[in-house]
C-alpha cells in the first residue's frame, strides 16, 4: 500500500511535510510550487513524480488544500474518477467550500482531515457528507518542539518592542475565487498601510519592524509603500518563520496562519484587516484587533 502526499501551497506542505516526518512509510510525492522547498527542509532530497505517474501507483492520495494551483484539485478529482481513495488536509479555518471549487465546479476527497474541533466543527457543516477525522496538527506538534528546544522569546522590556509582520497574497486568492481583487473589502496593501498608519496605538516604544513576505510573493512586492517610510522597517524572511516568530514580541497580519503559530509561541498578535474589510476569520479569541485597539484608545 503506498500513498502519494500531494502539495503545492505552504500551509499544505508544512502540515503534511511534519505529518510524513513524524509517520514514516514509503510514501510518494508530487510537489509544486513552495511545497517543493518545504519537504526538502525537512525531508531532505526527495525524488517526485507528476501526477499521472502517481495515479498509477498509489493507492490512497493525501493531499493539501491550497488555491494557488489546482495541483491538489485536480488529484482529488482524478483519485475520484479512478477508484483511488483521497484524503484532504484542511491547513486553516476558512474558506473550506472554495478549496475545493474551480469553475463553479466542486470536486470533494473521501475523507477530510482536520486538526481542532473547531475545524472539524466547520468541516462537518460545509461537508455534511464527508467523513471528518481529527489528526493532532502535525506541524504544530514540530512547532512545539522547537520552541522548547529554542526556548520562548518573552520580552520583559517595556523600553522596546520589536514586530514580525506577515503578509498575505489576498488578491489574488479573490480574483482567483470570486473574480474581484477586492472581494472582502480590503487588500493586502491595505493592511499593510493601515497597520503602518496606526502603529503608536500598538505600542509607542517600536524598535524594529520585520515585513515578512508570503512564500508566494516576491520579495519587493511592497516596496512602494515601504519607500520613504521613516519607521524602522527591515526585510523578513531570511530565517524561519519559527525563528523570526520567537524573535519578536508582537506578531502583525490579517489572517495568517503564522499569527496562529505566534500564539503558540506566546507572542502578542494582532489582526491589522482595516475599516470595510471583513472581521478576521481565525476563531482564536487571545488574537487582538488593531480596528479595536485604534477605537478604545481615541
Amino acid at each position: 500500500m503506498t500513498q502519494a502526499i500531494i502539495c503545492h501551497d505552504a500551509g499544505g506542505a508544512e502540515i503534511l511535510s511534519s505529518y510524513a516526518l513524524q509517520h514514516k512509510q514509503d510514501y510518494i510525492f508530487v510537489l509544486e510550487g513552495p511545497a517543493k522547498a518545504i519537504f526538502k527542509n525537512k525531508l531532505g532530497n526527495i525524488h517526485t513524480l507528476s501526477l499521472n505517474q502517481a495515479i498509477k501507483t498509489a493507492s490512497s492520495f493525501l493531499c493539501g488544500t491550497g488555491w494557488q494551483s489546482s495541483l491538489e484539485y485536480n488529484a482529488i478529482c482524478q483519485a475520484r474518477s479512478h477508484g483511488v481513495h483521497s484524503i484532504a488536509f484542511l491547513d486553516h479555518w476558512i474558506h473550506y467550500s472554495e478549496r475545493f471549487t474551480r469553475s463553479e465546479k466542486q470536486c470533494l476527497p473521501d475523507e477530510i482531515w482536520v486538526g481542532d474541533t473547531i475545524a472539524e466543527h466547520k468541516a462537518k457543516v460545509s461537508f455534511p457528507e464527508i467523513s471528518i477525522k481529527i489528526i493532532d496538527n502535525p506541524y504544530f506538534q514540530d512547532i512545539k518542539n522547537k520552541l522548547a528546544t529554542m526556548g520562548t522569546q518573552i520580552n520583559i522590556n517595556s523600553d522596546h518592542n520589536t514586530v514580525l509582520y506577515v503578509c498575505e497574497p489576498l488578491r489574488e486568492f479573490a480574483l482567483m475565487q470570486h473574480n474581484d481583487e477586492y472581494y472582502w473589502g480590503y487588500s493586502e496593501e491595505d493592511a499593510l498601510k493601515y497597520f503602518l498608519s496606526n502603529t503608536d496605538y500598538i505600542s509607542k516604544n517600536i524598535s524594529s519592524i520585520q515585513i515578512r513576505p508570503h512564500p508566494s510573493e516576491s520579495a519587493n512586492k511592497y516596496e512602494n509603500i515601504l519607500h520613504g517610510c521613516e519607521l524602522p522597517v527591515t526585510n523578513g524572511g531570511l530565517n524561519s518563520l519559527i525563528e523570526e516568530i520567537n524573535n519578536n514580541d508582537i506578531i502583525v497580519g490579517s489572517e495568517s496562519m503564522a499569527m496562529v503559530i505566534g500564539l503558540l509561541a506566546n507572542k502578542r498578535v494582532i489582526s491589522c484587516i482595516p475599516p470595510g474589510g471583513r472581521s478576521c476569520q481565525l476563531p482564536h479569541t487571545e488574537i487582538e484587533h488593531l480596528q479595536n485597539i485604534v477605537k478604545h484608545s481615541l
